[in-house]
């Protein structure tokens, strides 16, 4: 079997070291997707060798499609891209500042998406699974790993749809029930499937340097009747609760993250709150009508290279697939809308952190066991990748007999690992986006500071913080 580039795939041609053998010279990390790539990278290239065990392709995931490590499955963007005055696009520069290749990938297959850095994600996780593989330190087994090692050095990065037999291990573990959340996905369109008589081609603002940019995300108008239709259509659509086989264990009502919460769970806090969500019509003109302000607007952000698909942004669904086809072509512009792939639910499964990892983000009742990624209660593509960088670093480190302090909590890494490991509300820890609420405060100077003044007075002094850290590591 040969890739489009005539190579074996990079998951067939993996090495597989012997997993006795020198194990606790070895740095063993239980997940290959964003978070465990990254720590997997920065512990290589520090001189650890590293074991990657990934229980995909041989253990699929209902929203995995392919083996390839750090496959991204809810969407293509990274966010916002900005680091001057957003706390994620600080993060963002953080990571490129501390060598990581998730952000190199990232770069290298990036996709006009306005003031976000999208991707094409296959290309993306095609040449983090590459470089990882190719590297000299770096290992590949391809297994589901279902018990907590009591010896060696390991990192548990398996993300979101942790193996049910793992997390159970977990458990047994830490005498409590893991936190759960359900998360969802949103659908893919084909573009030819798009009306553009209807529809058209505009970032939010007209944010981008380029048309390109400016031009990223395709728009469909709503106005009022078509709106409160659409509500009604999608308040009275068939749900589904669980994906097959994650029926919740108890009768609670399912606690989603707010920031990615089904548009079905939106709709029924109100018939509005879409039209101030995903749907919000504000920094947009409609090209074929101009004088007229739609009252809601459907945004679609491209997903690949080709711009050959387009995910609907914000409309991660609980839908049925029937119910979604049904309820997604009332949209103006979507009437005869083709999808490459329709939304999902799925457990999102993660540790108390603040109660389990101590500062080194290792579990405090088996030290030679580090978390890192979404497990640990951190939210978001980016995030996750940010924590296993980290936790990459801090291993390497103490497998060479040194002792590496987190980043300051001034920065955005810091600021994270802060909140996961004693900051935040053990009693009512939730996953959590990167924000400059989880900052120390920066006191103003003559006088109160405008928001956007504030915003880079916090990003001045993380870079600044972060270089210093960095630079103390030699």
């Amino acid at each position: 079997m040969q890739s489009a580039a005539g190579r074996v795939p990079a998951f067939q041609r993996a090495r597989f070291w012997p997993k006795r053998a020198g194990m606790d010279q070895m740095l063993h990390i239980v997940g290959g997707g964003l978070a465990g790539s990254e720590a997997a990278w920065q512990a290589a290239e520090r001189g650890i060798r590293v074991c990657i065990h990934e229980m995909r392709p041989a253990t699929g995931t209902f929203a995995h499609r392919t083996g390839d490590l750090a496959e991204m499955v809810c969407s293509n963007s990274f966010r916002s891209d900005d680091h001057e005055r957003n706390a994620v696009g600080l993060l963002h520069w953080e990571m490129r500042a501390a060598g990581s290749l998730i952000m190199e990938m990232a770069e290298r297959h990036r996709l006009p998406a306005g003031g976000a850095l999208a991707v094409d994600r296959e290309p993306f996780a095609r040449s983090v699974t590459e470089r990882l593989v190719d590297h000299p330190l770096v290992s590949v087994s391809y297994e589901e790993v279902a018990d907590l090692p009591s010896t060696g050095h390991w990192i548990i990065a398996t993300g979101p749809l942790t193996s049910s037999r793992l997390a159970e291990a977990i458990r047994a573990e830490t005498g409590a029930e893991a936190l759960a959340f359900f998360d969802a996905i949103a659908p893919i369109v084909h573009a030819d499937s798009i009306d553009m008589s209807v529809a058209w081609k505009q970032s939010r603002y007209d944010k981008g340097e380029t048309d390109e940019e400016r031009t990223a995300y395709i728009n469909c108008p709503l106005d009022r009747d078509q709106y409160e239709a659409f509500i009604d259509a999608l308040l009275a659509a068939d749900k589904t609760e669980f994906h097959a086989g994650e029926a919740e264990s108890s009768p609670k009502p399912t606690p989603y993250f707010d920031g990615c919460l089904p548009i079905e769970v939106m709709a029924e806090r109100g018939r509005e709150t879409l039209r101030f969500g995903p749907m919000k019509p504000v920094g947009l003109t409609n090209a074929h009508r101009p004088e007229v302000k739609p009252y809601a607007v459907v945004q679609l952000r491209r997903d690949n290279a080709l711009g050959t698909l387009y995910n609907i942004v914000g409309f991660q669904t609980k839908m049925k697939y029937g119910a979604q086809t049904d309820v997604f072509t009332r949209i103006p512009g979507l009437e005869g809308a083709s999808f490459a792939r329709l939304g999902g639910i799925h457990r999102n499964t993660f540790i108390n952190s603040p109660t389990l990892l101590d500062s080194q983000m290792r579990l405090r009742s088996r030290p030679n066991i580090r978390f890192a990624g979404q497990i640990t209660g951190v939210e978001g593509y980016v995030e996750s990748a940010a924590m296993g960088l980290l936790a990459g670093r801090m291993a390497a480190a103490e497998m060479a007999g040194a002792d590496l302090a987190p980043p300051p909590s001034e920065t955005a890494t810091g600021a994270l690992v802060t909140h996961i490991t004693g900051g935040a509300d053990a009693r009512t820890f939730q996953p959590m986006n990167v924000n400059f609420g989880l900052f120390p405060p920066i006191e103003a100077k003559g006088g109160r500071r405008g928001r956007k003044d504030r915003y880079k007075a916090y990003t001045d002094r993380a870079k600044t913080l972060f270089a210093e850290w960095l630079a103390e590591q030699g």
